[in-house]
């Protein structure tokens, strides 16, 4: 006889209850009643803020159960649990008899009682209606007249508060995060990786406030004020509450089931409550006491009630409470897996912080450094997928190689096929080894036939890996969005002569685009502005598209201030051109250096300085040094045959001339350039992306090369060539590596990766033998006729000058949490909480 199974919530977790017992029970043991409070079907919550980037409710939605056992009915709120009488009533006045009851409530989200929380322009975090209300405001924010950026305070800056964060980065706010405790993501990583994190964070836009509060909330014409417990004011068009999640627990509570200390309904380890009928999964569970606010966990409690209803013997292990975690915002990757604390007994941190690189890196070690217990990794997360399957197993090499810089590989090879790819749906390397020997021919396939990186997403990298290794091709798509590699983009946007983001999205794409296409994007747009006329790059929607410097034309520091490069050709300056940039550096109060590119650097400026610096500058003649953009940054040059008594030809008029030709030119990376008068090299030529040293007759011209963690001498590309022919063939050369490279490639492994390598590059541009030079040279053409000083740019739009602000309520007020000291007679950054960490000697 069929008996009644009842599911209260109808979220993740509970979804995945439904499919696991249906797909158990052949015999049709059970009938299953799912009532969910939302409107909605299933859908996946992970996924939230990729909603407000274009993904439709159908996009996220988990599927339907079309089973004729599976009766799902949406709006039905469950008021009431008769323990003794099986029953459970709804809010209609419904009631549902069970045999089982399993409890799938989730949670709901934590609001500080804070006055002022529940004022129109405040929201929660947590639903698709949430979602829906907020960009609404939003959207009337964006409508509204008025000087300043539209803005946003959330309130929490761990996991989910940060894709809040991003959220509202989606629809056009600056968002401020604010977060009680000392450090970002305070749950996941330690106080180094926090660190870093938060500088990452500022650098693409988004301002954070740790270790204050938010005291209370005002309304104040039209807009919201959050006040701070420090006494800062934060205006606001939308305040969004994300400061973590409570089990929703009450129906358990007033049926009289025993909850946990801090909530949740007390269960075993096989998910059952006191009550024998009564079960409890996902966020409202409490296993042993303790909550579990991710989806893995709650995902193995579903399968464990599954089998138990159907007589099976499964339990609720450690392993099985995966508390890893990985989010990527604005492109800045930060993981957490296993023990990232080292609470283990006898455990060993070994940490490589590098901030310089923006990247931080922890694993923790057993105390023999043998075993692998858990890691941080900041900045750069792409060993992640490689590294949480290890979690307990035996190191494949030193620790210290698996995350230093030119680390050694590890491949889908290094893994058993016991190891737990996808923590999320428990799948084992072996599963996906099977999926891909059964047909699996793409993620896609791999995803729909094991569930494996269809949750949170961090596994995905790694499928790509094991189709790779089973030798099955792997796409080369830009990103979720658009399906073709940068290069293919290019080649679209030129030939169909796209000129916005939106219209290439809609023509070519889908969704609202990512971070990482919507900076691709700008930088083609900018490449090929020349030959189509194109605006300013903060103009209309492209300042939207840009990269964090590029936002503000200026490089973000450590400290959240901003550094001037005025252009310097050739580093050939007259002394009026110094002391206007020793006037500057002294009224401002700015820190000033040579830098290895034979330019001036002046640090320490506040957001709200740089046009009144920069007005300064360009009055006196100087223009962008572009040491913010993915560009042309410099050509270094010795002082050649002008001054030199080894000097064979003029490497400054050539470094000069080469800088004016290329400057603003847009790419895939930054590049940089030296001359060199002679082959003894003073400019470093070699080491650049293209090189140039004299000879008697000519030029040598050398491409590929670059410094870095890497370094990398370029190659002889052409030797003894007139200069006319030496500019031709670099016209040539930076065209073909705008239009083919990939994302953030730069030259060196733009060359390795070219079928053919550089003989294949000779063939091209210098042998036309593609018949694609005249049209290289004619793009190179349009780009030098139609360059603008970009901040000169600025400077004449009012709409872009009322982007230069610290807080959008006080346009002129500085940022009081930057703070400097005096060394060697200039202000520096005062000290922060050290993000280098010292490397532990095993058995210490």
């Amino acid at each position: 006889m069929t008996r009644e199974l009842v599911v209260v919530g109808h979220g993740m977790v509970g979804h995945r209850l439904v499919s696991a017992v249906r797909d158990r029970d052949t015999e049709g043991t059970w009938h299953v009643t799912v009532l969910g409070e939302e409107d909605r079907p299933a859908y996946d919550r992970v996924a939230l803020s990729s909603y407000v980037d274009g993904r439709t409710e159908d996009d996220l939605s988990l599927g339907t159960h079309d089973d004729p056992l599976v009766d799902v009915r949406r709006g039905a709120t469950v008021v009431g649990i008769d323990r003794d009488a099986r029953l459970v009533r709804t809010a209609s006045g419904e009631t549902v008899r069970y045999d089982a009851l399993v409890l799938a409530t989730g949670s709901v989200p934590f609001v500080p009682p804070v006055p002022g929380r529940e004022l129109p322009g405040c929201f929660v975090y947590r639903t698709l209606d949430d979602l829906d209300a907020i960009t609404t405001a939003a959207t009337a924010a964006m409508s509204r007249s008025g000087p300043g950026r539209r803005s946003a305070v959330v309130v929490g800056g761990g996991l989910l508060g940060l894709e809040a964060a991003r959220a509202m980065r989606s629809l056009g706010l600056s968002p401020h995060v604010v977060e009680i405790a000392p450090r970002l993501m305070p749950v996941q990583v330690d106080e180094g990786g926090g660190a870093l994190l938060r500088t990452l964070v500022e650098c693409q836009g988004i301002a954070v406030r740790c270790g204050v509060s938010v005291a209370g909330i005002v309304a104040d014409r039209g807009r919201l004020v959050a006040q701070l417990s420090d006494g800062i004011e934060l205006d606001a068009d939308v305040v969004v509450f994300s400061a973590g999640i409570r089990a929703a627990d009450g129906l358990a509570r007033a049926a009289g089931l025993p909850v946990g200390q801090r909530g949740g309904v007390l269960v075993d380890d096989r998910c059952r409550t006191v009550d024998e009928h009564v079960w409890a999964v996902g966020e409202c569970a409490a296993l042993e006491g303790w909550t579990y606010g991710l989806v893995a966990p709650g995902y193995a409690m579903a399968e464990v009630v599954a089998d138990r209803l159907l007589g099976g013997e499964a339990r609720m292990t450690p392993a099985a409470l995966d508390m890893s975690t990985q989010l990527k915002l604005l492109g800045v990757d930060v993981a957490s897996f296993g023990d990232a604390h080292a609470t283990t007994e006898g455990a060993l941190p070994v940490v490589i912080s590098d901030p310089v690189a923006g990247t931080y890196a922890k694993l923790v070690v057993s105390d023999d450094a043998s075993t692998l217990l858990g890691g941080v990794l900041v900045g750069d997360a792409s060993r992640y997928a490689a590294l949480r399957p290890l979690v307990g197993s035996a190191l494949p090499a030193d620790p210290v190689a698996l995350i230093a810089a030119g680390a050694v590989a590890l491949g889908a090879d290094a893994l058993p096929d016991s190891a737990q790819v996808c923590s999320c749906n428990a799948v084992t390397k072996g599963a996906l080894r099977s999926a891909v020997a059964a047909g699996a021919r793409t993620v896609g396939e791999l995803k729909a036939c094991t569930r494996a990186g269809s949750s949170c997403g961090s596994c995905v990298p790694f499928l790509k890996t094991i189709l790779a290794q089973e030798g099955v091709p792997v796409s080369t798509a830009l990103c979720e969005h658009f399906a073709v590699s940068r290069a293919e983009l290019f080649e679209i946007v030129a030939g169909a002569g796209i000129t916005t983001f939106s219209d290439l999205v809609a023509r070519h794409g889908t969704g609202r685009g990512c971070d990482v296409c919507k900076p691709v994007v700008a930088s083609i747009l900018a490449s090929l502005s020349g030959a189509r006329g194109g605006g300013h790059i903060l103009a209309g929607e492209q300042a939207g598209l840009q990269d964090t410097n590029d936002r503000f034309l200026a490089n973000m520091q450590r400290d959240g201030t901003y550094s001037v490069v005025p252009r310097v050709p050739g580093g050939e300056i007259t002394p009026g051109g110094l002391i206007v940039i020793g006037e500057v550096a002294r009224d401002f109060g700015l820190y000033t250096k040579i830098t290895g590119g034979q330019r001036i650097d002046m640090f320490g400026a506040r957001v709200e300085q740089l046009p009144a610096i920069w007005r300064r500058l360009v009055d006196a003649g100087f223009e962008s040094g572009h040491a913010y953009g993915k560009a042309l940054r410099t050509v270094k040059s010795c002082v050649g045959s002008t001054w030199c008594r080894y000097g064979q030809q003029d490497s400054v008029g050539l470094a000069v001339a080469l800088e004016l030709r290329y400057r603003g030119l847009r790419s895939p990376h930054k590049i940089k350039s030296g001359v060199s008068g002679c082959a003894r090299e003073c400019a470093e030529a070699r080491s650049k992306d293209f090189g140039i040293i004299a000879t008697e007759t000519g030029w040598n011209l050398h491409v590929g090369g670059n410094g870095g963690s890497t370094p990398r001498h370029a190659d002889l590309l052409v030797s003894d060539v007139d200069t006319e022919t030496l500019v031709r063939i670099v016209d040539r050369f930076l065209m073909f590596y705008i239009r083919t490279a990939d994302r953030l490639q730069r030259t060196a492994p733009w060359i390795e990766a070219m079928e053919g390598g550089l003989d294949h590059l000779r063939a091209v541009i210098v042998d036309d033998s593609l018949g694609i030079c005249a049209d290289l040279e004619a793009a190179m053409a349009a780009h030098v006729a139609s360059y603008a000083d970009e901040w000169a740019g600025a400077l004449a739009d009012e709409d872009t000058l009322a982007r230069f602000v610290s807080f959008v309520n006080a346009p002129d007020t500085p940022d009081p949490t930057i703070t400097f000291v005096t060394e060697r007679g200039q202000r520096v950054p005062a000290p922060r909480t050290p993000v280098l960490i010292g490397i532990p000697e095993v058995g210490s």
